[in-house]
């Protein structure tokens, strides 16, 4: 299917509602629950949405010292960026950051109008789904994600997808050619952005190679 695609003014509506709602996950959470580890490996619920706040107050100059402390690690520098502010702010005061930043188009120096979106949108599963949550991105904005994230090499998306055909079993949008992998929405999302809690809900004869390169990763 072809590409969908969306208004600059649906992307920062998209973009703040996600924000919102992440917020209105960790409000309220008890240290435990802030202590949960997410479904990044390196972060906990709390470090996810401190991460989340970065995006709206980082500068070139502030990315640029980043980068040279993480010796160039892009990886490095958002894990080390994101425990950095987790320790720096309590709970309360991510929260209002977090909700601070959903008013705000503003995005990290060099990331494209897309970025933030695929950012938060993946990231709000990764904090849901280890604190028993359901979050339910709206399938139209789930599929423009999943198709950015599919061709984001930045972010793995072509590698893990190449030769499968992705066909979603909430809404009616398929991409790609190759051996079948079916599922939801937010589990392609989750396993295209290397997250192997995505494969538990996805069927077909290409789950076993996507499961496969996310193992490699």
């Amino acid at each position: 299917m072809a590409q969908r695609t969306m208004e600059p003014e649906q992307v920062q509506a998209a973009v703040r509602a996600e924000r919102l709602a992440v917020a209105g996950l960790a409000e309220g959470l008890d240290d435990a629950g802030w202590s949960v580890r997410s479904l990044c490996p390196a972060w906990t619920v709390r470090d996810v949405v401190a991460h989340l706040t970065v995006t709206t107050r980082a500068t070139l100059p502030s990315v640029v010292r980043d980068a040279i402390r993480a010796r160039g690690s892009f990886d490095r520098m958002t894990v080390d960026v994101a425990h950095r502010r987790s320790a720096a702010f309590a709970p309360a005061e991510l929260v209002r950051q977090l909700r601070e930043s959903a008013e705000s188009a503003r995005r990290m120096p060099l990331s494209g109008p897309m970025d933030p979106l695929m950012d938060v949108v993946v990231h709000a599963q990764d904090v849901a789904r280890p604190l028993g949550r359901r979050h339910e991105t709206p399938p139209d904005v789930a599929v423009r994600v999943l198709e950015h994230l599919a061709g984001n090499r930045l972010m793995g998306g072509p590698r893990r997808v190449a030769g499968l055909q992705l066909v979603a079993t909430d809404a009616d949008w398929s991409a790609g050619e190759g051996p079948r992998v079916r599922g939801p929405l937010s589990d392609l999302l989750l396993a295209v952005s290397g997250r192997p809690a995505g494969l538990e809900h996805l069927t077909g004869p290409g789950v076993d190679r996507l499961a496969g390169r996310l193992t490699a990763a």
